[in-house]
């Protein structure tokens, strides 16, 4: 599974916003990867930020 869908799969499998260390740590990547994926995420339009610093699915 590529890193990109690792994160998103810790997001959608959550229920709540999550931070970049935590999702770090559910997925097994690097907290650096993670911040470039989510990066890469929100200018895809996949996640978005409810609050600073927490990401989540967009619905």
């Amino acid at each position: 599974m590529e890193k990109v869908e690792l994160v998103l799969k810790v997001l959608s499998d959550s229920d709540k916003p999550l931070r970049p260390g935590e999702i770090a740590e559910k997925a097994g990547i690097d907290k650096k990867e993670v911040s470039e994926l989510i990066k890469q995420l929100k200018k895809e339009g996949k996640i978005e930020s409810p609050k600073r610093c927490y990401y989540a699915i967009k619905k």
